[in-house]
């Protein structure tokens, strides 16, 4: 082929490229949609104890269930204009690029290959989470270092399936892996004694031993961690404005904590002299403009929902999981907000 000819086809390959790209970038502008609809709808994790199940009302109740109503708060000005689904692992990530869902909250971890090739992008932290395993008490399995030649439940295309593949290579066990597909016939399995095992975040773990009620001292989970796991609220890649109003969302939740700001005293520190909690408040400044949102959105958010601890308290307390590393920085913590400023 001729240099000619060579530089033309480079060029329409670069074309193509570029028209790739840019076709392959959402066009939709969610926060304009969500507020045309009046709901901000959320893909959460179905029946788990703490993160998200509907009570005894038909209620939807737990950690993911208040982001998604701090996030319908903010944009929308009440934390009740919200509608949940339950995608499952396997199309969770489909639902949200198809625009099904506007937002994923249902125990995701964030991770290099699925920011860079699922078209998503993590919004921030709500949970530091890792990888643990659950064994039946009359097992008298104590330790992973026993679990050498049992029989592992595992959800399929998790992450949890590839960090156990990795795990007992490295450490020269062995183990059969049991695929099952939805979280649900997971807990099934392991409760039919299908497996000696099942592996999930412990947070997930801890949140099924609560569910088991009376019978929670029958179950055990391992001490060891395997992973480390952020879980967060996924959004689409290319809609900037919504990403953006939805890690602030997080943030600002956080940021509340850091200040002494609570849903039983927000209506007293208005009056507060300290410019940051003045600024939070929306009284100064034009921060919420910014993110095209009321200047009061983050006072809403307390308001309505509360701030980290609160939700945190209100939820992951009662399943049995200590603050630990998701308490605020200045506390031992990770968790920690950007400046609002």
């Amino acid at each position: 082929m001729s240099r000619a000819l060579l530089a033309s086809a480079g060029v329409i390959a670069t074309l193509a490229f570029a028209a790739h790209q840019a076709s392959a970038q959402p066009t939709a502008d969610t926060l304009a949609a969500v507020r045309a609809r009046g709901v901000v709808t959320c893909g959460v994790t179905p029946s788990t104890v703490g993160f998200a199940q509907p009570d005894s009302s038909g209620v939807w109740r737990g950690i993911d269930v208040d982001y998604c109503r701090a996030i319908a708060a903010a944009v929308l000005g009440d934390a009740n204009r919200t509608r949940f689904v339950t995608p499952t692992t396997a199309n969770r990530f489909a639902m949200l690029q198809s625009g099904e869902i506007d937002v994923l909250l249902r125990t995701t971890t964030w991770t290099l290959s699925r920011e860079a090739t699922l078209g998503v992008a993590f919004a921030g932290v709500n949970m530091y989470d890792g990888q643990g395993f659950m064994v039946k008490r009359a097992t008298n399995i104590s330790a992973v270092r026993q679990l050498d030649g049992t029989t592992i439940c595992v959800l399929p295309g998790t992450t949890t399936e590839t960090i156990t593949a990795d795990y007992f290579r490295t450490h020269t066990m062995r183990y059969t892996p049991l695929p099952v597909a939805t979280i649900e016939d997971l807990r099934a399995a392991f409760l039919a004694d299908r497996c000696n095992v099942f592996t999930l975040d412990v947070s997930a773990l801890a949140a099924f031993r609560a569910s088991q009620g009376a019978n929670a001292e029958s179950f055990v989970v391992l001490p060891e961690i395997i992973s480390k796991e952020p879980l967060g609220p996924v959004v689409r890649q290319g809609d900037w404005r919504w990403f953006n109003a939805v890690r602030w969302t997080h943030n600002a939740m956080v940021a509340a904590e850091e200040l002494g700001i609570s849903s039983g005293n927000i209506d007293s520190v208005a009056g507060s002299t300290n410019p940051d909690i003045q600024r939070f408040m929306g009284r100064i400044g034009d921060l919420g403009q910014g993110l095209g949102l009321t200047n009061d959105w983050a006072a809403r958010i307390v308001s309505q929902v509360g701030n980290y601890g609160e939700v945190w308290e209100r939820n992951i307390t009662p399943i049995g999981i200590e603050r630990g590393i998701n308490n605020l920085w200045n506390r031992g913590g990770l968790h920690y907000a950007p400046p609002m400023r």
